[in-house]
């Protein structure tokens, strides 16, 4: 067999591994979407797998849990779309596991950027005689895994901006109605965002002014954690996100040093949940605002790798002015207002060569609304 045909098939059969990698889509984070596919020597698949759900099987475990006649397993080829894991979390290293199986190659998209693996499964498998061949399909194994693995690499998750405006760039009406800019198509999608992040976040005068319950309704999936960034704590406890089923997945961000202290003392954590059995977290202020750096470390430091935020025009246009958005999905509506909110202003920019260009663009027809999707 060439080297060519030999590429072929690798890619063919890690694509079948990519697709069970999907199916734990908002499901496994903070952990990465890892899938398996197993082939014996005469080229049948013989197990396949995927992880499912945090601390759960990872997905070699469950491939090869799956075969049904072990003596196929000898000489046998695993492609798995990330590197096995090599140290003792939640579950044992699969790397380990593997190696003790009379396999033969194993074939990884791309190495684990978490340090506790970062190339020392690849390099137990190798120790062990079985050929591990890396690289195949990594691009398209890297977008599929983008939060975690810049969760890895920054220590705060992947923040995503969605705007919806009219074609001339207006969030809301002059009186500030808002409803619908964009049409059901997009909303929808929007709700897969939702079941698809670890968390959906705005700022407090969203959440006053919206009242928004931030649930994933249209489509069906997880409840993302709710985080509104409330500088002086200041919220009335009446609100959807305070009182809803989803309560405890309500996460308040502020500069209120007397806000965190409900947390430290007993009583007066008994007492807030009266009203309130989310989360409330402290940080610093800077100019009577949030350190938005911090807040999102804040965040990561609790496993969140990607969010999702739907804040209105002065969010938005901090984060961008901050470098905190790395993914914009911006909805543009076939409709004219002629005035009202802007979707951004006040960027920081003043010449043309400061101007932020975004990356690895896409657009795509979502409704009668056109999506742009680009990275910053």
């Amino acid at each position: 067999m060439s080297n060519d045909e030999q590429r072929q098939i690798d890619e063919f059969r890690m694509r079948q591994a990519l697709d069970l990698a999907r199916k734990g889509l908002g499901n496994v984070s903070p952990n990465p979407m890892v899938g398996c596919v197993i082939i014996d020597k005469d080229g049948e698949v013989i197990g396949r797998g995927y992880h499912k759900k945090f601390g759960e099987a990872h997905a070699e475990v469950n491939a090869v849990d799956s075969v049904k006649d072990t003596k196929k397993l000898k000489g046998a080829t695993v492609y798995v779309t990330l590197e096995p894991c090599s140290h003792h979390g939640k579950t044992p290293p699969c790397s380990t596991m593997l190696s003790k199986l009379p396999i033969q190659r194993v074939v990884v998209a791309h190495k684990d950027p978490n340090e506790k693996v970062d190339g020392k499964g690849i390099a137990e498998l190798r120790n062990k005689g079985i050929e591990v061949v890396t690289g195949v399909l990594a691009e398209e194994a890297e977008e599929l895994n983008e939060a975690f693995i810049h969760h890895q690499q920054f220590g705060r998750p992947l923040v995503t901006l969605k705007i919806a405006q009219t074609a001339d760039g207006y969030l809301s009406a002059p009186d500030g109605d808002s409803k619908w800019i964009s049409g059901n198509a997009a909303r929808t999608l929007v709700h897969k965002w939702r079941a698809e992040s670890d968390a959906v976040l705005v700022g407090r005068t969203t959440a006053i002014t919206d009242n928004p319950s931030l649930t994933v309704r249209h489509v069906k999936g997880r409840q993302p954690y709710r985080v509104v960034l409330d500088g002086p704590y200041e919220l009335p406890n009446n609100l959807n996100l305070f009182s809803d089923k989803f309560e405890e997945k309500t996460i308040i961000i502020t500069w209120n040093k007397e806000a965190s202290k409900v947390d430290a003392d007993p009583m007066l954590k008994l007492m807030k949940q009266n009203y309130f059995r989310g989360q409330v977290i402290q940080v610093p202020q800077i100019d009577g605002h949030i350190n938005l750096h911090t807040a999102f470390r804040e965040l990561g430091a609790r496993g969140i790798t990607s969010v999702l935020v739907e804040g209105g025009q002065q969010l938005s246009s901090a984060l961008i002015r901050e470098g905190l958005v790395d993914k914009l999905q911006l909805f543009i509506a076939p409709k004219l207002l002629g005035g009202g909110t802007r979707s951004m202003l006040n960027l920081g920019i003043n010449k043309m060569r400061d101007i932020k260009n975004l990356k690895d663009i896409t657009w795509k027809k979502v409704g009668d609304d056109l999506l742009l999707t680009g990275y910053l």
